[in-house]
């Protein structure tokens, strides 16, 4: 364990590139999470956690004392900094005081996954991160990212997922990919205008869904892979869509309905 209180160290350079460059992070296979909530989920998915900074107020305050030990049994190394190179490290205006580096997760899911979510041409970071915790926790099998969807691994995006990066299978992956993968699959498109109503589609089979981006909608090749099978949420006169993040919200939540998900839960409740 060490301490940095100067804005030119090397390590708060290297974060501070990693915060910044999609390149870079995929270069190092490491990304940035930053906040008691994620170092929290981060810890409980048992990942390997390269470095951890963290403020001396923040450790001794009442949930960072323990995290902060958690994180040093678990990290490479620990480095207490100063509140400025706290506020230079990490991406929000307010940090919370303390920020990992961890490596980029590769969690698999079976070959044949039964729910896969497809966010195609999403490029705002908040949505994508809505989508990506939704996903989780509608029990979502995998979550494929084709060309021109913002970087799974941008800070933003981490922030907004909420711990979905530690427990939820993400890749980036072509179009031929992902034709390749869904092979045998049937792929539904979300779409304002006619189709199929939401809770009228099966998704209990094998199932991908692809949910288009905010300005444009879906990618000619997005639409090409649904062929056809236009998914919709029936909304009140004059409303022609949603955010794209909402209509994830409401799709994926009547699959996971028809699915059983979290029934389990409360199956021995009176």
């Amino acid at each position: 364990m060490g301490k940095i209180v100067s804005l030119s160290n090397e390590r708060v350079r290297r974060v501070q590139a990693l915060g910044r460059s999609t390149r870079r992070r995929y270069h190092e296979g490491l990304f940035v999470a930053e906040g008691l909530r994620l170092v929290r989920e981060a810890l409980d998915a048992n990942l390997a956690i390269h470095e951890v900074f963290y403020t001396a107020a923040f450790a001794e305050s009442a949930p960072g004392e323990a995290l902060v030990a958690a994180c040093m049994e678990r990290a490479s190394s620990c480095w207490e900094v100063s509140a400025e190179v706290m506020q230079a490290l990490a991406d929000t205006e307010t940090p919370q005081g303390i920020l990992i580096v961890l490596p980029i997760p590769a969690l698999q899911c079976e070959a044949t996954a039964p729910l896969t979510l497809i966010p195609d041409a999403i490029r705002d970071p908040g949505n994508l991160g809505t989508m990506l915790r939704t996903a989780w926790a509608a029990g979502v099998s995998q979550v494929l990212l084709p060309p021109g969807t913002v970087d799974y691994t941008n800070p933003k995006v981490v922030r907004a997922a909420m711990g979905a990066h530690f427990r939820l299978p993400i890749h980036r992956a072509t179009w031929e990919d992902i034709r390749d993968g869904l092979r045998g699959a049937d792929v539904w498109l979300a779409e304002a205008g006619p189709g199929t109503p939401y809770d009228a589609v099966d998704w209990r089979g094998r199932v991908a869904l692809i949910v288009g981006g905010e300005a444009e909608g879906a990618s000619p090749e997005g639409r090409a892979l649904a062929a056809g099978r236009h998914v919709t949420i029936p909304m009140a006169r004059g409303v022609d869509s949603l955010n794209a993040a909402m209509a994830a919200v409401i799709v994926l939540f009547e699959a996971a309905r028809q699915r059983g998900v979290g029934r389990e839960r409360h199956s021995n409740a009176p």
